[in-house]
């Protein structure tokens, strides 16, 4: 059976839904097809599920802490993980059928179930039915990397996906992987009772950020107990009994469970993208332009498969940059995008632009402000004190290059200079604004009034 639209979507994750609305709504037929789980990796076995579970954790903590702020409880906190995980399995419930209903009820919209491979630029194989479009968009994701290492396929290792399926506490987690995914996990663990180890081939954690934003990182992990390993050349896996044993540059280590949280692979190897044209780079990562256009004329590639942001709010923002450009007659453009983010720790860290290593780089002058969060008025009166904030300026232009909020609301505080940077705002403008008291924001201006020629 074959059948024509005006447009085809593989892929039901951020930024395929989204389209199809907007393509409906203009009266085009559309086509989206999803193989597996509606909502994609952020409802299914990312955001959503792990900063439910990141709440649970804080929830924990915060009772454990009671009587810091002069709140008695009775008796030891503990945690019910079966509870927990009905918890997070509620959340993923609701938000897929929701992603499902809204689609299916769509009008001009026909959603289709099962895998899509491409015959050729314009034609999509799904079971026996042919799909052919002037316009094909993938929106096709990414799932965990699991690196050959030796002995890994001998263990019941655990992913991030298959992590969500444990309804007890493990009594020892060993975590290979240190960076957003694997550090989140560390901690909410940690807080549920599980002994906890972090091991990091690099040097230190976090490799995309400044060494004083790891170091810091690394110091709040450690304080609630969680062992960190970096530089860790040679890893090695075998079962040990019911537990798993694991060689760390020589060192053995007994644990029950092991998460890989090693980067990220796109689900690009079985669409038949040869059949298409469609080129790839050597990750697997579909090649597009600064429109999101992959090499073939009527394809585009969105969202984590491109390559080109691996967030929930990069794949919501290249949607927009293709509707804008097809249908609102925009000219949006990817380099255009000032991308922030955040690694979701207690306390948070929040993320824009570039560090002070990455201005280094460039070989422009550039001032650095920096302030400890125990100089924060919100982080004293809430007794969460830890992290601090720093802010990169140009010397000439006042331009900001980016900052970084380690603290109580930093994934908030940081949507200030994210928007001030959109709209190519400076450090001095910024700086003339009038925050509220009490909140984290109010110290930004400080933080920039404070900004110095580094080592001065």
């Amino acid at each position: 059976m074959s059948c024509r639209f005006d447009a085809i979507i593989v892929g039901a994750g951020q930024a395929g839904p989204p389209l199809a609305g907007r393509l409906t709504g203009a009266g085009q037929s559309v086509a989206l097809i999803e193989r597996k789980l509606f909502g994609g990796t952020c409802v299914n076995t990312g955001c959503m599920p792990t900063k439910t579970l990141v709440a649970s954790a804080r929830a924990a903590h915060m009772a454990r802490r009671a009587a810091d702020f002069g709140v008695v409880l009775k008796g030891e906190v503990g945690v019910d993980m079966a509870r927990v995980k009905s918890r997070a399995d509620t959340v993923i419930a609701n938000a897929r059928d929701n992603v499902r209903s809204w689609l299916e009820g769509m009008r001009g919209c026909t959603v289709i179930e099962g895998h899509a491979r491409f015959e050729d630029a314009q034609t999509l194989r799904v079971g026996e039915e042919r799909l052919t479009a002037p316009r094909i968009f993938l929106d096709v994701g990414a799932r965990a990397a699991v690196p050959d290492m030796p002995g890994v396929h001998d263990i019941p290792y655990l992913t991030n996906t298959s992590i969500l399926e444990l309804d007890r506490v493990p009594p020892y987690l060993l975590i290979v992987g240190g960076s957003y995914i694997g550090l989140e996990y560390a901690q909410m663990y940690r807080r549920f009772g599980a002994r906890v180890t972090v091991v990091e081939k690099g040097p230190y954690l976090i490799g995309r950020e400044d060494e004083d934003v790891s170091t810091a990182v690394r110091g709040i992990l450690e304080g609630e107990g969680i062992d960190v390993r970096t530089g860790v050349a040679e890893l090695a896996f075998e079962r040990a009994g019911d537990g798993i044993r694991v060689t760390a540059d020589g060192e053995r280590i007994d644990c029950s469970h092991v998460l890989l949280a090693v980067g990220r692979t796109p689900n690009t190897d079985d669409l038949g993208l040869e059949q298409a044209g469609v080129t790839t780079d050597k990750r697997g990562y579909i090649s597009v332009d600064d429109d999101l256009h992959t090499n073939v004329a009527g394809i585009w590639a969105l969202g984590d498969c491109n390559g080109r942001g691996a967030f929930t709010h990069t794949s919501y923002n290249d949607f927009e940059i293709v509707a804008a450009n097809l249908l609102d007659g925009e000219h949006r453009r990817l380099s255009e995008r000032v991308s922030g983010y955040a690694l979701y720790i207690d306390p948070p860290l929040g993320r824009v632009g570039i560090g002070e290593a990455a201005a280094r780089k460039r070989g422009r002058r550039f001032l650095v402000g920096k302030r400890p969060m125990g100089r924060v008025g919100r982080a004293v009166e809430r007794d969460e004190t830890l992290g601090f904030m720093k802010i990169i300026i140009d010397s000439e232009t006042k331009a900001i290059l980016g900052a970084a909020i380690l603290g109580i609301e930093g994934d908030e505080a940081i949507h200030g200079i994210i928007d001030m940077m959109t709209v190519g705002a400076t450090a001095t403008q910024l700086q003339r604004t009038v925050p509220i008291h009490p909140n984290v924001s109010e110290l930004i201006p400080t933080l920039i009034a404070e900004a110095r020629a580094p080592g001065s």
